[in-house]
C-alpha cells in the first residue's frame, strides 16, 4: 500500500505562486496515476488536476487550467503541483491522491489519499 504525504502548502497573495510536493512510500510509485484534490471549508472535495503514470496524460479542472500544472518525478517518488496566479478562491485544504488510472480519477474511487495540506491565499 502506498503511502502519501504532502508539504509545500501556506500562505501566499493573489498573483502569487506555491508548489506543492506529494512523496510517496511503499508500494510501486511507478505504477499509479496521480492526482490533486482540494476541499474548502463547507464544501466537498473537488478535483485539481491528475496525472498519468507516465506523465504523458494530464487533466485539470476547468477552475485551475492554465495556472496550475502538474508533474512527476519517478525517481524521487514525487508528484507536485505548481500554482501560479493564485487566487483568493483556491484557498482549501490540498490532498494528494494514488490511483490506479488517471481516467477514473474521481473521489469515490480513490483509496490512497494523503493528510492534505493547507493552502490560504489572501486578497
Amino acid at each position: 500500500q502506498v503511502q502519501l504525504v504532502e508539504s509545500g502548502g501556506g500562505l501566499a497573495q493573489a498573483g502569487g505562486s506555491l508548489r506543492l510536493s506529494c512523496k510517496a512510500s511503499r508500494g510501486t510509485f511507478s505504477g499509479y496515476a496521480m492526482g490533486w484534490f482540494r476541499q474548502a471549508p463547507g464544501k466537498e472535495r473537488e478535483f485539481v488536476a491528475a496525472l498519468s503514470q507516465n506523465g504523458g496524460t494530464t487533466y485539470y479542472a476547468d477552475s485551475v487550467q492554465g495556472r496550475f500544472t502538474i508533474s512527476r518525478d519517478n525517481a524521487e517518488n514525487t508528484v507536485y503541483l505548481q500554482m501560479n496566479s493564485l487566487k483568493p478562491e483556491d484557498t482549501a485544504v490540498y490532498y494528494c491522491a494514488a490511483h490506479s488510472t488517471v481516467l477514473t480519477m474521481r473521489v469515490p474511487s480513490i483509496r490512497y489519499w494523503g493528510q492534505g495540506t493547507q493552502v490560504t491565499v489572501s486578497s
